[in-house]
């Protein structure tokens, strides 16, 4: 056997590709020897704190197992103590399946799907529990609203909290919130390059450099560039960033942290697959549609900065800043099936009927060509205090919110269209001749202020009870020039908002392994929520959101396995909805999603572990002014399932699997074009060493064609997710 071993050390790249797909089928259960601690019971007071954290210190750098969120309460608090459904995605798990963009790791989250660019929107379209999460979005707790593609190469999770949460994270949040945790410095010196090589063109590489410089003062600076193809025709991504922080006073009382995040991309968009009689076009999953010369591309700049000071054993002042800008200069170029509705005097577009040939229906160019500026300039002031009344321990944060947001946007018209067949589809440049002329231009501003306060008392040892309140003003101003028949209008819009969101939940903690709760909590959607506000809406009051939800969490396994499970109702009370008749938007609506999620993250023995759930989403257009009363939510599948699990064998090498199932998904409230169901399976095979890591993942092994974001405009557009892809990487640490 140690000769074996020995002979696999010697050639441990060559034994992984021999050994790709061997995957274990059983394991028998253990102790962990991580799962110390198991009879401490997390309470609101000090003594408590301090223990729970000398665990988290205890884990292992591969666990897969969180033990701790900063979403669901300001300061850093157990899962087990949040009354909500929270799924958090370690830098272990991102490392495993080398998930390197944000949406590769919420791949990981039954219940969200992603929606293609439409628009405006594009970057990280996100929809979660059956409602769109574009703007709720964060980054260290800081709202994270511009629209780009995000990146994992600086963050140490990503953590989902879900349920209206409007009480912190203020506008927006009716499916939850997604916020990322950007790497810190720590006194721990440490330094890891990661180069990778994949088929069809891929090449990526990163760095981590933590140093620490003085007795409580460390730097740290995360970077990547890639130049990444697609098994899709003409797709790229040419991409850099860096992330420098720098950390004082670390273990002290007053500790002040900088961070800062530069991204560069310049990428060929990929707008997907027209729809042909309510389903993507039947043509091959690689072919683009769109001229070759199409380009996205962005600069990305964001500046953060946190003060912490301790006055005391019980009281703390955080302060915490963002500044950020992202520039963005977009001209996809989508294409579309011919129908009646796209056939005008200006834009003649031929239409087929029902049956013709593929290569005799004609496609129809959109050129969605603009250009965008975000900005923000946000502060949260939080003044967190530990004490006791009596019998009762509180944990108290009172606080406020003020914040700017700015959004330029130019578009631009684009004539004559082109148009080619659907079958025969030759991607090629921006023809000659095409005209190039600016349209409209939106200059719109809004201003955030909000006063909040919410409290955790803890009655008993085992009873704890979580009440808050948060009052915004948020008001938008919107000006610009529109051009019609080459005669330029202007314009000039505002509205001011007042909304009062409250949060409730009783937890029951019997003991260290069982939590049970039950939640309340209301969100709001302002007209202007995404920094934009159309004349139709101008005079439209915010929507209005409601979730009850009961849940169950247990520490299993010596705290080596968490288990949750929760029953959820998510409702849009003052659901906005269009008159068919006059086209008036009022807020007569009513949405509402139902449903139920499980999931577990963690260790079945020493070497077996895994992250996985299962959601279930029953959706419902209650109420309506239009001919789409009773139909599903777009976007929002019946049934969704995720597992990623792996076992670690002969010591140093490890194998995984990755299964990830969604359900069929209408892509219009309409229900008029949906998209297939489909499963995806994955595979990662590793031989880990304490200074090296050699890593195979086989992505998509199946080559499984299948529909990973969607969108309704233009009678319906599909992206085809990623085909099979082999990667290769080398993780070095020095």
């Amino acid at each position: 056997m140690s000769a074996g071993i020995s002979q696999f050390k010697k050639t441990p790249f060559a034994a992984a590709l021999l050994m790709l797909g061997t995957l274990p089928l059983s394991a028998q259960a253990g102790d962990n020897e991580s799962g110390a601690n198991a009879g401490v019971n997390i309470a609101a007071n000090t003594k408590s704190v301090e223990l729970e954290a000398v665990q988290v210190n205890g884990r292992r750098p591969d666990d897969f197992k969180p033990d701790h969120a900063n979403v669901g309460s300001k300061p850093e608090a157990a899962l087990r103590d949040i009354p909500q459904s929270v799924t958090v995605i370690n830098r272990a798990v991102l490392n495993a399946q080398n998930a390197t963009t944000l949406t590769d790791a919420l791949r990981n989250v039954p219940g969200i799907t992603l929606s293609g660019g439409e628009g405006g929107a594009i970057g990280d379209n996100i929809n979660l529990r059956g409602f769109t999460a574009r703007t709720d979005i964060y980054l260290d707790g800081a709202r994270d609203r511009a629209q780009y593609r995000r990146d994992t190469f600086e963050l140490e999770s990503v953590e989902v909290l879900k349920g209206p949460s409007s009480l912190f994270f203020g506008r927006g949040s009716t499916g939850g919130v997604i916020n990322q945790v950007t790497k810190a410095p720590t006194l721990k010196p440490g330094y890891e390059i990661t180069g990778s090589i994949g088929s069809d063109d891929y090449y990526r590489s990163t760095i981590d450099i933590n140093q620490p410089f003085a007795e409580h003062a460390a730097f740290r600076l995360s970077a990547v560039g890639q130049n990444v193809s697609s098994t899709r025709d003409v797709i790229q991504n040419k991409d850099y960033g860096f992330a420098p922080s720098l950390s004082l006073g670390i273990g002290t009382d007053t500790r002040l942290t900088l961070n800062g995040l530069v991204l560069r991309n310049d990428d060929v968009p990929d707008y997907g697959i027209p729809f042909l009689n309510g389903q993507p076009a039947p043509v091959s999953k690689n072919r683009f549609y769109g001229d070759t010369d199409d380009f996205f591309t962005q600069d990305v700049n964001v500046f953060r900065a946190r003060l912490d000071h301790n006055f005391n054993g019980w009281l703390t002042l955080r302060d915490a800043a963002l500044a950020s800008q992202t520039d963005t200069d977009a001209r996809p170029t989508p294409y579309r099936v011919c129908t009646a509705a796209f056939n005008t005097p200006a834009a003649p577009c031929p239409v087929s009927a029902v049956g013709t040939p593929l290569d005799q229906i004609t496609v129809q160019s959109d050129r969605r060509d603009r250009q965008l500026q975000d900005s923000a300039l946000f502060n949260q002031l939080d003044l967190i205090a530990k004490f006791d009344t009596g019998p009762l321990a509180h944990t108290l944060v009172v606080g406020n919110e003020v914040g700017l947001d700015t959004s330029r946007n130019q578009a631009f018209a684009n004539t004559p269209r082109e148009t080619d067949s659907l079958g025969n589809f030759t991607p090629g440049p921006t023809p000659a001749g095409t005209v190039r002329s600016p349209t409209t231009y939106t200059k719109t501003r809004g201003y955030t202020f909000a006063l909040y306060a919410n409290d955790i008392v803890a009655l008993t040892k085992q009873l704890k009870l979580v009440g808050g309140l948060r009052w915004d003003r948020y008001k938008a101003t919107s000006d610009g020039r529109t051009t019609v028949t080459n005669a330029a209008t202007t314009f000039q819009r505002g509205r001011t908002d007042y909304a009062t969101s409250v949060r409730g939940g009783v937890i029951w903690q019997p003991d260290a392994v069982q939590s049970y709760y039950v939640s309340y909590g209301t969100s709001f959607n302002p007209s202007a929520e995404t920094v934009t506000l159309s004349a139709a809406q101008q005079a439209v009051s915010p929507e209005k959101n409601r979730s009850y939800e009961i849940g169950a969490k247990f520490e299993l396994l010596h705290e080596a396995l968490s288990l949750n499970t929760a029953a959820f109702v998510v409702e849009k009370t003052d659901a906005r909805t269009t008159d068919a008749t006059t086209g008036t938007v009022t807020l007569d609506g009513n949405t509402e999603v139902k449903g139920f999620e499980i999931g577990a993250v963690g260790r079945l023995s020493e070497h077996w572990q895994l992250i996985g759930g299962y959601t279930f989403l029953d959706s419902k257009l209650k109420r309506t002014r239009d001919a789409n009363q009773g139909n599903e939510l777009a976007n929002t599948p019946k049934n969704a399932a995720s597992l990623f699990s792996t076992y670690r064998f002969l010591r140093d090498f490890e194998a995984g699997v990755g299964v990830y199932y969604i359900d069929k998904r209408y892509v219009n409230t309409a229900n008029t074009g949906s998209v297939d169901a489909y499963v995806r399976t994955d595979f990662t095979l590793a031989y880990r060493r304490p200074q090296y890591d050699l890593q195979l993942n086989l992505q998509n092994a199946f080559d499984e064609n299948y529909s990973d974001s969607i969108v309704g405009s233009e009678n319906g557009r599909a992206v085809p997710g990623r085909g099979r892809t082999l990667i290769g990487s080398v993780i070095y640490r020095f």
